[in-house]
């Protein structure tokens, strides 16, 4: 992944706010969307291309657009900066190939100390009986 490709092949959107704000939200356009083109892509390779349609299938649109939004501020700039550090970070999960879990089985000790204890607790609830004369 090329992050200098990909950050100039970002597009932004400002848009308004959602929300209540009085007169300052309606009239300034906070919101960032950001959109990328996963199809059209150089700073990807077909590889990581066929990942990310496998991992963020449910975020793509029909065309292979990501677009994520942030309103958190009342800042256009922090917004922007927001939205790419979240862009970069969902791209850096979405590629990591997590290692393959290797299968353990439990140690020979750890066996006989769980029947040894299977064994007390049985004998513990037998001796609740009442004795048989």
């Amino acid at each position: 992944m090329n992050q200098e490709q990909i950050l100039k092949e970002l597009q932004y959107k400002a848009i308004r706010s959602s929300g209540p704000g009085g007169q300052h939200a309606n009239k300034v356009s906070s919101k960032v969307e950001l959109t990328f083109n996963v199809n059209t892509s150089i700073g990807l390779s077909d590889k990581e291309k066929k990942r990310i349609y496998l991992k963020l299938k449910n975020k793509l649109t029909n065309d292979g657009l990501l677009i994520l939004q942030c309103d958190e501020t009342r800042s256009q700039h922090k917004n922007k900066e927001l939205v790419i550090v979240r862009f970069f970070r969902l791209m850096d999960n979405t590629l990591a190939i997590a290692k393959p879990r290797k299968k353990s089985k439990p140690t020979r000790s750890s066996i006989e100390k769980r029947l040894k204890n299977k064994k007390l607790a049985s004998l513990k609830k037998a001796n609740r009986n009442k004795p048989e004369y």
